[in-house]
Parts: C-alpha cells; sequence; structure tokens
C-alpha cells in the first residue's frame, strides 16, 4: 500500500506546540503522536519533541522540528474550507491571533509561520469558472480584500 502526507519542518523547533493548537482550534485535528529526539540528532535537544504526527481537518502531517536554517514559506498552505462568514471570521481571528499575520484575498499565516487560506464555500460559487461578467466581478472584489467578506462578494457579482 502506497500513502502520501505532508510533511513540514518547522525551523523554530515549534512543531508540537502547532499541532497542539491546531488540535484545539481546528476541528478534525488531533495530535497523534510524538517522538522525542535521542541523544545525538543534529540540532535537537535529546529529550525534546523532534517528530510529531498529527491531523489537521482531516490532513494527516508530519512535523518535524528542523533548526534553525529551515523556514516554512507562502509555497506551501492549508487551504481551509468553511460554510459561512462566521465561520471566516472566527478561524482568521485565530489564526491571525498572537503573531500570526492577515495577508491578501483569504491568505493568513499563523504565528507558526503556516499560510492559510481561508474560503468559504460561497467564494467557489460566486467566482465560479471565472468566465461570466458577475464571476470576474466577485474575482476582482476578492482581490481587493484581505479576509474575504460574503457580503461585499456578493454585491459585486449582483453588480452593485
Amino acid at each position: 500500500m502506497v500513502t502520501a502526507r505532508t510533511h513540514l519542518w518547522f525551523g523554530n523547533n515549534r512543531a508540537h506546540e502547532a499541532a497542539e493548537f491546531y488540535a484545539a482550534s481546528i476541528p478534525g485535528s488531533s495530535v497523534e503522536s510524538v517522538v522525542r529526539a535521542p541523544e545525538g540528532v543534529p540540532g535537537a535537544e535529546a529529550g525534546e519533541p523532534f517528530i510529531v504526527e498529527f491531523t489537521v481537518a482531516g490532513l494527516p502531517v508530519t512535523g518535524l522540528n528542523a533548526g534553525p536554517e529551515f523556514h516554512l514559506n507562502e509555497a506551501f498552505s492549508f487551504y481551509l474550507r468553511v460554510d459561512s462568514q462566521e465561520e471566516v471570521d472566527r478561524y482568521w481571528d485565530v489564526l491571525t491571533s498572537d503573531g500570526g499575520e492577515p495577508g491578501p484575498c483569504g491568505w493568513c499565516k499563523d504565528r507558526f509561520g503556516i499560510s492559510w487560506q481561508v474560503i468559504p464555500i460561497r467564494l467557489e460559487e460566486l467566482c465560479g469558472d471565472y468566465t461570466t461578467d458577475a464571476n470576474k466581478r466577485a474575482t476582482e472584489a476578492m482581490l481587493k480584500m484581505g479576509k474575504i467578506e460574503i457580503p461585499a462578494l456578493e454585491a459585486a457579482y449582483r453588480g452593485e
């Protein structure tokens, strides 16, 4: 059997802390296991969390405390698809708290350096396949946003 999972290197040695944060903040998330570093692992203190197996919204992830030379960037992100504006607001606030950063077009970064796209299903519906004038207006409105605002997208879609 062949399987695949996301593998993230946490250059700030915060993989365990990040996994616990996601488990407490995002439904369908949990920490499965923590492997502690044995003596002699480069860049790791013996006994400290080294490899963390966790799940984010059902997606299996391996986190590795990789030392200071490795940094996460926007080349990887979690796409957090949600149902409502209330959920957009809640997850945006959770992810940008305590050192996280808001970004453009529904993107933000959490305090661990992980990029997220917090996207309501309604955005996908309004932008459609980007071919109609209404789709294009909704997309143009989204491109001017930080956190996605469904009422503003709907108004743009209607041409208001």
